[in-house]
């Protein structure tokens, strides 16, 4: 099964495409928080980001959920910068502190090779989210040398729908969280009262795309939608509810990663709700919501933590 993006490049669809996306960037509405910020004269919005992006690694990673994985890896590209901004990101000198360095689109098509040519099954963009137009424009490069594997959106959730559609036929694997049902919580810990919101838009915009997770004989992921959820100390994700808006509203196959690695990172242990790890139970009780709610494709990795 070939990428859907090689025929959008042989009809002149991803030029269009990209000429599109870095249009949204004069005054930038690519992503949900619509700052405004002219990226296209170096401006910086709630991003930290301009007109190039900024790459902190790449790799062949054997840490994704095991579809991803396969036997060579998943080509991950980590992104620098993030439009969530997420207090307790694991991640936090990347997306906070944009470690990485600014990359031209033929660099970045030439990062999508090299993992290629070392047999990745998929090129994986971790926080793609805010720059989608230098991702087309690096793919156009990419397809011309020969690059045939399938692209990984691997988001936060909060994502535009309107940008999402330009992405229709580009990527064929969507991996989005889904962090927070309640907007109190989503405004205390990223400042996006608005998350739920957003993020079942998008997901519902992705399922529409790709529609459910398509495995191969060889357990590796060619086309469809797979969610990650990190529960998180005192049910401030609100999992229950997440579980069964996936199973009601998307698909009861909507193949789910329910994460328990939860740990205090950035400016977590500042807050009382989420300054630990979880306990046994809490991880136990989001497994058994996702299953009492229907969902049947759980990531077979599932671990009990440690209890405090």
């Amino acid at each position: 099964m070939e990428p859907s993006y090689l025929k959008l490049h042989s009809e002149g669809e991803l030029t269009i495409r990209a000429a599109k996306a870095v249009s949204l960037m004069g005054s930038c509405h690519i992503c949900p928080r619509a700052c405004g910020a002219n990226r296209l004269k170096g401006e910086t919005g709630f991003c930290g980001t301009g007109r190039k992006a900024k790459v902190a690694s790449y790799n062949a990673h054997f840490g994704e959920e095991s579809p991803l994985v396969g036997r060579h890896g998943s080509g991950t590209i980590f992104l620098s910068s993030c439009n969530l901004l997420c207090s307790f990101c694991q991640n936090y000198d990347i997306s906070h502190l944009a470690e990485g360095v600014e990359v031209e689109p033929k660099q970045m098509a030439s990062m999508m090779l090299h993992l290629a040519e070392n047999d990745c099954h998929n090129i994986n963009f971790v926080t793609p989210t805010h720059v989608v137009p230098q991702i087309i424009e690096a793919l156009i490069l990419a397809v011309e040398q020969g690059l045939k594997v399938p692209l990984v959106y691997n988001s936060s959730g909060y994502d535009r729908k309107e940008t999402l559609e330009l992405l229709d036929g580009i990527f064929d694997i969507y991996m989005p969280d889904f962090k927070f049902w309640d907007g109190k919580w989503a405004d205390r810990f990223c400042r996006a009262p608005d998350y739920r919101e957003v993020a079942t838009e998008a997901i519902r915009e992705m399922h529409r795309q790709v529609g459910d997770l398509v495995i191969d004989d060889d357990g590796v992921a060619i086309k469809g939608l797979l969610v990650r959820h990190l529960v998180m100390p005192n049910r401030v994700a609100g999992t229950e509810e997440i579980m069964e808006f996936f199973a009601d509203n998307i698909s009861a196959n909507t193949y789910m990663n329910v994460m328990d690695q939860y740990r205090p990172c950035g400016t977590a242990h500042q807050d009382e709700f989420i300054n630990r790890r979880l306990i046994g139970r809490e991880y136990r009780d989001a497994v058994n919501a996702a299953k009492n709610a229907g969902l049947t494709r759980l990531d077979s990795r599932e671990r009990i933590p440690v209890i405090l």
